[in-house]
């Protein structure tokens, strides 16, 4: 029986991210401002690494785990260089 609730509490899981990718994704392409699609790639690349991570519990795959830290890793920077472009008009100085 725990193994039906787990499998059951990872599927509402996974369909829920999915539904706050596609708000992300729906924020990205129709912002106003660049601020706020740079809020929407921040909130989409956290929502594929949450994603990827219920995956890698659900076929116990550690190569989802792994993709989700490169995911992090490269989210990260790109959110920081495009917050630096956004203050200053340069990535590098």
């Amino acid at each position: 029986m725990s193994a039906t609730i787990l499998y059951g509490a990872l599927l509402l899981a996974q369909i829920m991210l999915g539904a706050a990718m596609a708000c992300a994704a729906i924020r990205m392409i129709r912002g106003p401002r660049a601020q706020d699609r740079i809020l929407g790639l921040d909130a989409l690349y956290v929502g594929a690494m949450l994603l990827l991570i219920t995956i890698g519990i659900s076929t116990s795959t550690v190569l989802y785990f792994e993709l989700a830290l490169v995911i992090g890793l490269i989210g990260f920077v790109t959110t920081v260089a495009l917050a630096r472009f956004l203050l200053r008009g340069e990535v590098i100085e």
